[in-house]
């Protein structure tokens, strides 16, 4: 690619790290990696009215857990400090691509508010208020974007004069990510095909200041799998700190939206991030907006789920479970054992095998007609069992159905329930030998 790739993310603080974003970042990440480049990280808090408090501190550690480490961070409010946007945006106006505008809206204090095309301030030669860029008349601006692998094209009669420096002193994005990607040697922007729009702004900005332009990317929109439209923080579950605590593991989202816009040459799904960044190829971006499906999410989860080790399985059913971690250790290790391959995420345990912890409640109603008989023969072949072995119980169990004729499901669909309180829970023989003898006669005198 040339010279060396400095691929950001420049978030802005105002809350959690949405999923799309960490997606950006993670494309940024991989193509900064693959190239043997670097990472930025830049915080763009200048819009001081949306930064959430706390937010810049969250984004750094929503970013660990995916392990996507960058080598340089900015702060633009910091380097807001130097003076560094408003010599940007003064050099404009000496230079002619830029003027000072005095216009303001209703009730409102700050300048710069004109909402025609071309704005009245622009002729008039003021030497205070807000920058904006003094947009050229019947220019054509284009640049390839390296997403959606084709030139995109604008005139200038239908692009505004946007704002670059507010009254405050303060940059807009129009003006600090320029100046920034300049400056900090940028040679990749990803961002959101939200941004498209605006690109003659910048294309037209990073003209003016002279410098290498970054190549630009807009990524596809991630859409709802419900409603079709775009990921919405109203309908949808769209922050990544929200799929963790719902029991998702990092590396298992991660891999699932690597494949949110982007494929391999061979239909691979199974990536770790040193796998996607091995094999990352800036061809692979594809220009269809994909969908949030949650039940490949769920099938992502449970493929790294099965890797995991019991004692890291059951450790993590330790942080997130309370009553699970009250029991001990070898019978949490057994209840692990168990339901590793029958959850999707780290909060199933909760409902697959609550019952082994919970306060033993059962509706009556599911039980079947013949649960009395049923439950009465279990009862005493579990009280006189003399091995409390897995295949003891078994053969005892199964002797005495065969013996009374019933029927294998019914049989043990009673004893589910009434041990469980459910019809759908892990093996129930399995299950009986972790609850133990007395818990396991308890439960069915309650019932009986």
């Amino acid at each position: 690619m040339g010279s060396k790739v400095r691929a950001r993310f420049a978030p802005s603080p105002t809350g959690f790290l949405h999923i799309g974003s960490l997606r950006t970042a993670l494309y940024a990440f991989a193509l900064a990696r693959h190239e043997g480049g670097d990472f930025i990280l830049r915080i763009e808090d200048t819009d001081q009215k949306r930064e959430v408090a706390g937010s810049t501190q969250a984004i750094q550690d929503t970013l660990k857990k995916f392990n996507l480490l960058w080598d340089e961070i900015y702060v633009q409010s910091e380097r807001h400090k130097t003076g560094i946007y408003e010599k940007a945006a003064k050099k404009l106006v000496e230079e002619g691509h830029a003027f000072y505008c005095q216009c303001k809206a209703k009730n409102a204090k700050e300048e710069g508010f004109s909402n025609v095309l071309r704005d009245p301030c622009r002729d008039k030669k003021l030497s205070s208020g807000a920058i904006k860029l003094k947009v050229p008349e019947n220019k054509v601006l284009t640049y390839y974007d390296f997403v959606h692998k084709k030139d995109i094209s604008w005139n200038t009669d239908t692009v505004y004069d946007a704002t670059l420096l507010k009254s405050d002193g303060f940059p807009t994005y129009h003006l600090a990510a320029m100046v920034d990607d300049l400056d900090m040697k940028i040679s990749h922007i990803l961002r959101g095909h939200d941004w498209l729009p605006s690109t003659p702004i910048h294309l037209l900005v990073f003209e003016y200041l002279g410098g290498k332009r970054p190549e630009i990317g807009h990524l596809t929109d991630i859409l709802s799998a419900t409603t079709g439209k775009k990921l919405s923080k109203r309908r949808d579950s769209v922050f990544a700190e929200q799929f963790l605590q719902e029991g998702y593991l990092p590396e298992a989202l991660l891999n699932f939206i690597m494949l949110l816009g982007w494929a391999p040459k061979d239909n691979r799904e199974l990536f770790t991030l040193s796998e996607f960044v091995e094999h990352f190829d800036i061809q692979g971006f594809q220009e269809a907006n994909p969908r949030f499906l949650q039940n490949k999410l769920d099938w992502f989860n449970g493929e790294y789920i099965r890797k995991l080790s019991d004692e890291s399985l059951n450790s993590k059913f330790k942080i997130q479970n309370e009553k699970f971690a009250e029991l001990t250790e070898e019978k949490q290790l057994q209840i692990t054992k168990l339901v590793k391959d029958r959850i999707a995420k780290i909060s199933d345990l909760e409902n697959i095998a609550g019952f082994f912890w919970k306060p033993h409640k059962v509706d009556k109603a599911i039980l079947g007609g013949n649960s009395d008989s049923h439950l009465t023969d279990a009862l005493n072949i579990i009280s006189n069992i003399d091995k409390w072995e897995l295949e003891e119980l078994n053969d005892k169990l199964m002797a005495k159905i065969k013996e009374k004729g019933y029927k294998i499901g019914d049989f043990f669909m009673d004893l589910r329930v009434a041990l469980t309180g459910s019809k759908f829970t892990p093996p129930i023989n399995d299950s009986i030998i972790i609850l133990g003898k007395d818990k396991t006669i308890n439960r069915l005198k309650s019932v009986l």
